[in-house]
């Protein structure tokens, strides 16, 4: 399970160190794409396979909604595999969407990493955790409780 918050530093030629403790549970090959909130996704690969096995249900070619969802995540999708040095090259259409640069943040969500201009994540975790009680009692009214 992916869980936790880790920093890294993107290089120039946009290799990425992915977390090590991240590394098992996303394994040789993973996929990268667009996320919400201009952050990427990271997919274990069967994860992204079981994924994209809805998108493929989708009727792309009649529903325009369901097209440009499609659009979104499988025409971003990159394959993502480590060097020796637990590195991956994040593309470059991936790094401008993002607004990657040099500090980056890795967060772990369960079944999909997420990876973050550090600038960023540091503004939209300071949102949540001003508004972490309103959004904690939407939660329990939608049935969830801690």
């Amino acid at each position: 399970m992916l869980k936790g918050e880790y920093s890294h530093n993107i290089d120039a030629k946009g290799r990425l160190i992915i977390p090590a403790k991240f590394r098992d549970d996303l394994g040789e090959h993973f996929v990268i794409t667009k996320g919400m909130e201009n952050c990427l996704y990271v997919y274990p690969e069967a994860k992204w396979n079981t994924f994209e096995e809805k998108l493929n249900a989708l009727p792309t070619t009649t529903d325009k909604k369901a097209r440009a969802f499609a659009y979104f995540f499988q025409g971003s999708a990159a394959d993502g595999d480590l060097d020796k040095q637990g590195r991956t090259l994040i593309p470059s259409v991936l790094r401008t969407f993002a607004h990657l640069d040099k500090e980056v943040v890795f967060i772990g969500m369960g079944k999909r990493a997420e990876i973050w201009d550090k600038a960023r994540w540091d503004e939209k975790n300071a949102e949540v955790e001003l508004n972490i009680e309103d959004i904690a009692s939407d939660m329990e009214e939608n049935g969830f409780s801690i």
